[in-house]
């Protein structure tokens, strides 16, 4: 009995002395714990009508996002955005005058820091933030106020829980020039969150609001209500690479009918091309279209999106729902937005991510191996952990 008292006591003084160490690390000079910060990184969306133009050329000067030439994209990204911005301002005023990702993101970053903060003690304080890739506040903008807050260890969160080359990746791609640029001394220590599309608590605020608007059916038709989950389409060049989000978003759709015991007919969908180049089908318009008049209902359901933006609040309620003869029948799901119970999948993931001292997942390599970009990661290492050059 002694020998094991011993034993308890050894390790419980090992790990007493291994928090000490940790704490007094991540003491500042002022005394105080030094923040973690923890970075939601997306696509964004225009806040006001006068940031669309901008938006539209960040979003098309992108070669990650859609490749078009590597030489010429900028140029012709102004042409673009030039042509498109009358249309797109016009959307936008018609869901309220502006995207609000960013007050979801910003919203969902802080209940997700204030979780944190009581089951990871160990990293906290957990500052949040926001890097959008297209709208404010960009990358940069998001970095120098990191380096003014003294932050020294940071996660890069990606709210896109499927991988893809063209969003997380671009996204990842953009902070390494940040860093270039603004942190060559590596004052922040990074970290990443790349992909997280079958979280349990995620699955579950998917199929939470799926219940919750099947409600909305009468009841002898509910079970026969036809469940189309919508994402984002890619660029056949994007597919074609073996980027890895088309099957890691079937995997997210797979689970959650897993979860509801596969009640309900469904099928996977894809929206938002643009564009004469091929992109990746069947398109959710196409499909709702032909199966409206024939099904009982339509439920549309966006699977790659964590907050309500112009992909939902317009393209399918408005037009592909508004617009259809069969209206009555098609209702959309609420997206994640500020369910109780996503915040606690991406606290849940945050924390799993702190405590396991992962750096990326195993998949990035092969991600960046395989996707093309104008100014890509080279190498992980160089962008990830501790670089400090003091």
């Amino acid at each position: 009995m002694m020998q094991y008292q011993n034993i308890w006591k050894k390790s419980l003084l090992t790990t007493q002395n291994r928090f000490f160490s940790n704490s007094v690390s991540r003491l500042g000079t002022n005394g105080k714990r030094k923040a973690t910060g923890v970075v939601f990184m997306n696509m964004g969306g225009p806040a006001t009508l006068h940031e669309v133009h901008d938006f539209l050329y960040q979003l098309f000067a992108d070669y990650d996002l859609i490749p078009i030439s590597k030489k010429y994209q900028p140029t012709i990204a102004k042409y673009i955005a030039k042509f498109r911005t009358p249309k797109i301002v016009k959307q936008y005023s018609e869901i309220g005058g502006g995207s609000p990702i960013r007050k979801y993101t910003e919203y969902q970053a802080k209940e997700v820091c204030k979780i944190l903060d009581k089951t990871n003690p160990e990293t906290a304080p957990h500052k949040p933030y926001v890097a959008f890739r297209y709208a404010k506040p960009l990358t940069d903008e998001t970095y120098q106020k990191m380096l003014k807050d003294g932050i020294t260890k940071a996660v890069a969160f990606t709210q896109y829980p499927q991988f893809s080359y063209s969003t997380t990746g671009s996204s990842l791609n953009e902070l390494w020039r940040q860093i270039k640029k603004f942190d060559p001394e590596r004052k922040i220590s990074w970290s990443t969150i790349d992909r997280w599309p079958t979280n349990e608590h995620l699955v579950n605020a998917f199929a939470e609001n799926i219940k919750r608007k099947l409600e909305e059916f009468p009841e002898d038709i509910r079970s026969e209500v036809i469940l189309l989950f919508s994402a984002h389409s890619l660029p056949m060049d994007v597919v074609n690479t073996g980027d890895a989000y088309p099957a890691e978003v079937a995997s997210t759709v797979y689970n959650v009918m897993e979860k509801l015991k596969f009640s309900n007919p469904y099928r996977l969908t894809w929206q938002s091309q643009v564009g004469p180049k091929p992109w990746l089908g069947a398109q959710t318009l196409a499909i709702s279209n032909f199966l409206s008049p024939q099904s009982k209902g339509l439920l549309f359901i966006p699977i790659a999106f964590t907050s309500d933006h112009i992909e939902t609040l317009h393209e399918v309620d408005l037009g592909i729902i508004g617009e259809s003869e069969h209206r009555a029948k098609l209702k959309r799901c609420d997206s994640l937005n500020d369910s109780p119970t996503f915040i606690k999948a991406a606290a849940d993931v945050v924390s799993d991510h702190l405590k396991s001292n992962q750096l990326y997942s195993k998949q990035l390599p092969l991600d960046f191996t395989l996707g093309k970009s104008n100014d890509p990661i080279v190498d992980l290492s160089e962008v990830f952990g501790d670089h400090s050059k003091n």
